[in-house]
């Protein structure tokens, strides 16, 4: 009984992992700051909402900021992706999730005047049954741009630790498997052997059993 017990708790705990592996959550990942010239660059903006402002009015406004100048719109999503006059014009490409959550762009053939400072602002109109609140986010990104890509050797170190991870949560959910499977085989035996033994046992036998003896 106990065995079996623990089997469903090992199997619940991992109904609960799943689930909460599939579920689709919203992480504020930040924003890649280099890009190799002629290969496309995505530049990330993350705003996560509520589960009750999802139904809110969301306009995105994508701006390059020159160097003691004014900030200069490339990029519109008001409803539908709009791409604006400029040098970006024609290299830009929406890359936002359905939900709205993520608001990021993307730039096709990057080049060494891609270079410079991307501001991402994000305004939410919500409609409640009482009132309609706003609000405004904004994210910058400070974009560099190389003529050969850089070695990162965080994100190798950072990979490999990821794979050994998985090979190690994958061998322990084996043995786990191995160990209850051998748990329940042991105690299926046991009460197959406890019933043998006792068919095994003459019918008077049986009957002496259950009879207490006095002197």
């Amino acid at each position: 009984m106990r065995t079996r017990t623990r089997v469903i708790l090992h199997s619940l705990l991992l109904l609960v992992l799943v689930v909460q592996v599939s579920r689709p959550v919203c992480v504020d990942v930040p924003s890649e700051t280099e890009a190799v010239v002629g290969n496309p660059m995505k530049l990330t903006c993350i705003s996560c909402m509520k589960r009750e402002e999802v139904n809110a009015e969301t306009r995105v406004d994508w701006y390059y900021i020159p160097h003691d100048e004014e900030p200069i719109s490339i990029y519109l999503f008001d409803g539908k992706p709009r791409d604006l006059e400029g040098p970006w014009r024609g290299r830009l490409m929406w890359n936002g999730s359905k939900d709205l959550q993520e608001l990021s762009i993307s730039i096709l053939n990057v080049t060494m005047n891609d270079t410079g400072t991307y501001k991402c602002v994000v305004f939410r109109q919500f409609e409640f049954d009482c009132y309609s609140p706003s609000v405004t986010n904004s994210l910058i990104i400070n974009l560099v741009v190389r003529e050969e890509a850089s070695e990162d050797t965080t994100a190798l170190y950072s990979e490999i630790m990821m794979y050994v991870l998985l090979v190690f949560l994958t061998c322990w959910l084996l043995v786990e498997m191995v160990y209850c499977y051998r748990k329940i085989s042991k105690s299926e035996e046991q009460a197959q052997d406890t019933a043998t033994n006792y068919l095994a046992i003459p019918s008077e036998n049986k009957e002496n059993l259950g009879v207490p003896v006095t002197e």
